[in-house]
């Protein structure tokens, strides 16, 4: 039973950390990608600079949003594990 247990939490620390670091690296991958695509079309069109950038904002907030769902989740699985009770 302890050693279940024990074993249970090493996979638990493993599963954040691969939930994490995935959820992290594309985050990054995305906000560069949406924001190398805004500066094209900047430098296409300087005059809709202003309506670009405010859609790259918008759209990079929801990006961002997915690893911090992905910590949530981690934290979750940390301090409220269902299967460790």
């Amino acid at each position: 039973m302890v050693e279940s247990t024990i074993l249970l939490k090493i996979a638990s620390v493993i599963a954040i950390g691969l939930i994490v670091s995935v959820a992290a690296l594309t985050a990054g991958f995305g906000n560069s990608n949406a924001v190398a695509r805004a500066l094209e079309g900047i430098a296409r069109q300087p005059e809709a600079k202003n309506s670009i950038f405010t859609t790259m904002l918008i759209g990079v907030g929801l990006i961002e949003a997915t690893p911090i769902i992905a910590l949530v989740v981690a934290l979750l699985l940390l301090f409220a594990n269902p299967f460790l009770q």
